[in-house]
């Protein structure tokens, strides 16, 4: 029983964390690329 919740509270759990580091990624990519495109420009 408890084994059960835990489990379905992990999920939850997992899918909380992806859904917040989400957009993190995604501006850390966009500013990521943004700097690598600028280094690349000025060499």
């Amino acid at each position: 029983m408890f084994r059960a919740i835990a489990d379905v509270l992990r999920q939850i759990g997992g899918a909380v964390a992806t859904v917040v580091t989400l957009p993190f990624r995604a501006l850390a990519r966009l500013f990521g690329g943004a700097s690598s495109s600028t280094r690349s420009r000025k060499v």
